[in-house]
């Protein structure tokens, strides 16, 4: 009998070991399907319902007092009405626009007075303002390059001498291709996300027939001829710095030799950090994400690199010290809390590792304004108090290794060493979200895209993206730097290249953005009219 209860008692324990083994399954099931649903039909935004500094580990009131905001104001201007905070400008701004007037006058005949028929004289004028759009036009510019000769040799049955005038040289010989037009080209595929298919579409809606083959044979010759100089001038003035970002994301690419088209392939960008005095973004292609492409392609590079958490950037060199990003850490949270039932969402311990996160990035805005010897100050002060505590939150909260929870605080745990660098700077990152930035347009492009057809096109692309974002960075307007790069280089030493670099102060001021002008003028006032004069000296028109 006894042998009947220990054997029976021994038969339950083991379906009770099953029963917990099965339910941890359900459960894990269940989080991976709404995440999944989540990822799949929920919004993609990660922002806080909850208000990080609710966090009882710190004081709400002083958190949330600013004794500098000032109270809101009322002006009386015939009217009442709220002032505008900090005087902000209205959403739509044609001020910077170039504005043609239009005057409607009365004929002599019709200025005389009804009254007393004397005539009548212009008292002012009743305005109305539009903003007109005009449709990009084509057409075709026929450089006819004049050439001389002698009649006196002529007549004299000499030699004749043959002088032909100056010309300026194409962007690419024997093409119908200018500068303007391969801008174009390259700013809607890479700056709008427009594929060369709809944009032959497009070019026939108008009448003109160019085809997509055409249209890639261009951007190819004219990335190699033209842009891959910059690109490599670039890259060495990138690896000056003293911190940099980096992320990779992945592209289709069919034509790869010995591999199958549908094999992933990745763009790998790096790019300089805030206080960087010549921002530079550079994309490369990369058939793999070997860690090989970055330890090669940062070669000679001496500082702190910005990453996310990928195992591969752990085999650079010790002259590189790698920084952490709290924003994937966080991230792994907030899918924590879109793993459990929505019920369980505010309590869940995913929401308490959010608000740990949140607490740091509202102490990054508050550091904003301060000097990078301050931040860093105020960094140990402050910020270390909440990272110490979160980490030592993380070590001592149970969860299972594959769920949600588990994986972000494993992250988190094992990163700790990285997301801690950021102490040592005040000019550090507390995450990588400039190199995130600065490769979603390529993300957004890629959804329109979708893939390249070779690698010599995928690498061409990594080029021409890097020109138009490094423009951006420098407050430059895309197409017309394209444009002026397209229109100049074909008649510039390569020794001068360095002047048409982003940075460039010979740069004209069409090229640059209204504001990055006057900040210029400001501090120059000659600069800007010696690069116009030039920019206009130099110009195929």
């Amino acid at each position: 009998m006894k042998n009947k209860y220990a054997e029976l008692e021994e038969k339950n324990s083991g379906l009770e070991l099953e029963r917990q083994k099965l339910e941890k399954k359900v459960a894990y099931y269940e989080e991976s399907l709404r995440l999944s649903r989540h990822r799949q039909y929920a919004s993609s935004s990660e922002k806080s319902e909850v208000d990080s500094r609710q966090l009882l580990l710190f004081d709400e009131a002083e958190n949330e007092s600013d004794v500098k905001k000032p109270e809101p104001t009322v002006c009386e201007i015939t009217y009442t009405r709220r002032s505008r905070k900090g005087g902000s400008k209205p959403e739509d701004d044609f001020e910077d626009l170039p504005t043609e007037r239009v005057e409607y006058t009365l004929s002599e005949e019709d200025q005389s007075c009804p009254e007393c028929g004397g005539k009548m004289h212009l008292i002012g004028y009743d305005e109305r303002r539009e903003i007109e759009i005009i449709p990009a036009s084509v057409k075709i510019v026929v450089h006819a390059q004049g050439i001389y000769g002698c009649r006196r040799c002529e007549r004299e049955n000499t030699h004749v001498p043959i002088k032909k005038a100056d010309v300026p040289a194409p962007v690419i010989k024997g093409s119908a291709a200018s500068a303007s037009s391969i801008a174009h080209i390259m700013t809607q595929k890479y700056m709008q996300g427009v594929p060369l298919y709809r944009q032959e579409l497009s070019f026939m809606k108008e009448g003109i027939k160019l085809s997509r083959q055409t249209m890639a044979n261009w951007l190819l010759r004219a990335g190699k001829e033209w842009l891959y100089p910059l690109y490599n001038e670039m890259r060495r003035k990138l690896l000056e710095e003293e911190i940099l970002h980096a992320d990779e994301t992945e592209i289709q690419v069919l034509r790869e030799p010995g591999r199958a088209s549908r094999t992933k392939s990745y763009m790998w960008l790096y790019r300089t950090g805030k206080y960087s005095a010549y921002p530079v973004v550079l994309f490369q292609y990369q058939e793999t994400r070997s860690s090989s492409h970055p330890i090669k392609f940062l070669n000679g590079f001496r500082g702190c690199l910005h990453t996310d958490g990928y195992a591969g950037y752990g085999r650079l060199g010790a002259e590189i010290r790698r920084c952490g990003c709290w924003a994937h850490v966080r991230r792994k949270f907030h899918e924590g809390i879109q793993a459990v039932p929505q019920e369980e969402q505010p309590t869940c311990a995913s929401q308490k590792g959010l608000e740990y996160c949140d607490r740091l990035f509202s102490l990054e805005r508050d550091y904003a304004k301060l000097t990078p010897e301050e931040r860093r100050v105020k960094r140990l002060e402050q910020s270390k108090t909440v990272t110490d505590a979160f980490f030592a939150w993380a070590s001592n909260t149970p969860a299972l290794p594959k769920s949600a929870l588990g994986r972000a605080l494993h992250y988190a745990l094992e990163q700790r060493p990285l997301l801690e660098t950021f102490y040592l700077d005040g000019r550090l990152e507390i995450s990588n979200n400039m190199a995130e930035r600065s490769i979603k347009p390529f993300v957004i492009g890629r959804k329109n895209w979708l893939f390249s057809c070779s690698p010599k096109g995928a690498e061409t692309s990594a080029v021409i993206y890097s020109i138009i974002e490094t423009a951006k960075e420098n407050h430059l307007k895309p197409y017309e730097y394209l444009k002026y790069i397209l229109e100049n280089m074909p008649n510039t030493a390569p020794e001068l290249y360095h002047t048409i670099l982003p940075w460039s102060k010979e740069l004209p001021c069409h090229c640059k953005l209204k504001e990055q002008t006057d900040s210029m003028a400001g501090d120059n006032d000659e600069s800007c009219d010696h690069a116009s004069d030039a920019g206009v000296n130099d110009s195929a028109e």
